[in-house]
């Protein structure tokens, strides 16, 4: 008689982190299997639609590592120091990062990085299934049905249980909210995104500093930049819905390169191709998505985007949901049953996913309106004095979100106190050469306890 625990799970989605989830299970001995609505992209190309690049944090590297995947990823990642802000005059200024180029981010393509993690799931033995798109549940019966929508053509399959990794617009959520309120809502930005590109140079080199995310900064909306490693870069544009400027007064491609002329004028020669980018790409929408439950018993569960979805102005929704299917995985084969794993799954990452939702919506007011202000400028610069000055006690709202493992949460308990205190020491002042710093340091002692790292 066998009394070996079924070790068998369905994945629905085969972006990256249906593909990571695959990789970390198969390798510990599960069965998987991955069902994904697109073609194989090592077949017929990438075909997942517009994305702003990804910028990989060492969240998502400590998960990449958990399934030896970091090496292969990293061979296609841009380094970025820090933010190169592009001031209405004309002046450029990098903000770092960290303090130095052991903290710092990395810009990575999509698609690229699909194609190695399916590679490497493949590898590790999960099964994948392409151009299988998710049609319906019997969650009674343990029974999905796909659809081929090349031939249109149904095909069912019986599960132990789904997981849902397929994104914002998830077809397992959708499924399960019919099975069972999940208390689903989604809070549109008022604002949208538009991509254009900046092509290799003649010579075929970058034609801007490579090593940064560069931002234009200008109030109510912003540009941004990241480099690809084929010396690309892609160009977001993030522009209000209504108003002036916006999408709506935007009306023709002459309107835009108008307002390029008007406020991006140093970015403007950089893409000669705007009108036909701009035509090209239709404005894509910016949401956050929450969920009042993400699993119904042992039968389905739902992570990443599908769970959560973000606005992408901290560059964490990859690496959050890279985290969640380390947890996952490790509840999992923590041996319980799997409703108790997906409870004590959500009971974890929920807090979490809240936290950096909630930072993602806040990094976006900083990043269009603060950046080149001066108030701004000088709490940064205390920051760093601070860091210095307390090593291990103030460590910068950054810090603790990009390059350190801490829960989401604590991150930003603690960045609601630095902020007071950064507020309260800057309040009057022009510069740190008045700052009371025996009162300062007595008000950060006070307020904050060391911070450890999680391993």
């Amino acid at each position: 008689m066998n009394n070996q625990p079924d070790k068998s799970l369905t994945i629905i989605g085969a972006g990256l982190a249906g593909a990571l989830l695959a990789t970390l299970l198969a390798r510990s001995g599960w069965q998987v299997d991955v069902y994904e609505k697109r073609g194989d992209p090592r077949v017929k190309g990438y075909e997942g639609g517009r994305s702003i690049n990804l910028a990989l944090a060492e969240r998502g590297r400590n998960a990449l590592r958990q399934a030896d995947a970091d090496d292969a990823v990293m061979t296609q990642a841009v380094m970025m120091r820090g933010r190169m802000v592009h001031f209405a005059d004309g002046t450029l200024q990098l903000q770092r990062y960290g303090r130095d180029d052991s903290e710092v981010i990395w810009s990575v393509h999509r698609g690229d990085l699909n194609i190695t993690l399916l590679d490497l799931a493949d590898k590790a033995g999960a099964r994948l299934h392409f151009d299988r798109r998710l049609d319906s549940v019997d969650f009674d019966a343990r029974v999905a049905r796909f659809r081929d929508d090349r031939a249109g053509q149904a095909h069912e399959t019986g599960f132990r249980a789904l997981v849902g990794a397929d994104g914002a617009g998830s077809a397992l959520r959708a499924a399960m909210n019919r099975q069972a309120d999940l208390g689903e809502r989604s809070e549109f930005l008022d604002h949208s995104y538009k991509e254009l590109e900046i092509p290799p140079s003649a010579d075929g080199d970058f034609r801007i500093e490579p090593n940064a995310l560069h931002i234009w900064p200008r109030g109510r909306y912003m540009c941004i930049a990241l480099p690809n490693d084929e010396k690309t870069f892609t160009v977001t544009l993030f522009l209000p819905n209504e108003g002036d400027p916006s999408f709506a007064s935007l009306k023709t491609v002459a309107d835009a390169r108008a307002l390029f002329e008007r406020d991006f004028a140093d970015a403007l020669p950089l893409i000669p191709d705007l009108e036909e980018d701009w035509q090209r790409n239709p404005p894509g929408l910016l949401a956050t998505l929450y969920l009042d439950r993400w699993h119904i018993d042992g039968r389905a569960v739902l992570l990443g985007d599908a769970a959560h979805a973000m606005v992408p102005f901290h560059g964490q929704g990859m690496n959050c949901a890279f985290e969640d299917c380390v947890a996952l995985a490790r509840k999992l084969e923590a041996g319980v049953d799997l409703a108790e794993a997906f409870a004590g799954y959500e009971a974890e990452r929920k807090p979490n996913a809240a936290a950096i939702q909630h930072m993602a919506l806040e990094n976006y007011l900083e990043m269009r309106d603060r950046v080149d202000d001066p108030d701004f400028l000088l709490q940064r610069e205390l920051e760093r004095k601070l860091q210095e000055r307390h090593p291990g006690r103030f460590v910068p709202h950054y810090t603790m979100v990009t390059f350190m493992l801490i829960p989401y949460a604590l991150a930003l308990e603690r960045s609601e106190i630095q902020r007071g205190i950064l507020v309260r020491a800057t309040h009057g002042h022009d510069s740190l050469d008045s700052i009371d710093w025996q009162a300062l340091d007595d008000d950060v002692q006070a307020r904050l306890m060391p911070l450890l790292d999680v391993a």
